[in-house]
């Protein structure tokens, strides 16, 4: 069985401009986390925020990659669909770290950007996931429904 040819580009079509504005969040986002008068009562709490913030704009960067060289459908979607874990995974763990931070002269701003960011990046990631997983659920759907009989 194979995917809708159409549905399988639309589910991997993502909007160039708004991939360009993430990629330009993402990079004032770790402009901030660098640069920025960011301070926390834990020791190592900003280091690992940089360390999480870098993590997701490199996770984001594997989301948007070209997959069409994987030559089995299936594998396409459930590959996005992994970089998708991961990149939640790594939005999870700059959570726990941005929790850490509560000083600094930059801190509101920072807080205001990443708060920004992570909800435009949440609707992203849930939009393509949605398109993905109708796209693995008609290929197992048609696979259970070859007789064309009625229980």
């Amino acid at each position: 069985m194979a995917f809708d040819p159409e549905k399988l580009e639309a589910a991997f079509a993502f909007n160039p401009e708004q991939v360009a504005h993430l990629k330009d969040a993402w990079a004032d986002l770790m402009f901030r986390a660098v640069w920025g008068d960011l301070k926390s009562g834990t020791i190592g709490a900003v280091p690992r925020l940089r360390k999480r913030v870098l993590e997701i704009g490199e996770n984001l960067r594997s989301l948007v990659s070209d997959r069409s060289w994987i030559p089995q459908e299936r594998e396409r979607v459930k590959g996005a669909m992994a970089a998708s874990l991961n990149l939640r995974d790594s939005l999870q763990q700059a959570d726990r770290a941005a929790k850490l931070l509560a000083e600094g002269r930059d801190f509101p701003d920072f807080e205001a950007a990443y708060l920004g960011f992570r909800q435009q990046l949440l609707a992203f990631i849930e939009s393509h996931e949605q398109r993905w997983g109708d796209l693995l659920e008609s290929l197992y759907g048609e696979s259970g429904d070859d007789d064309g009989d009625e229980d």
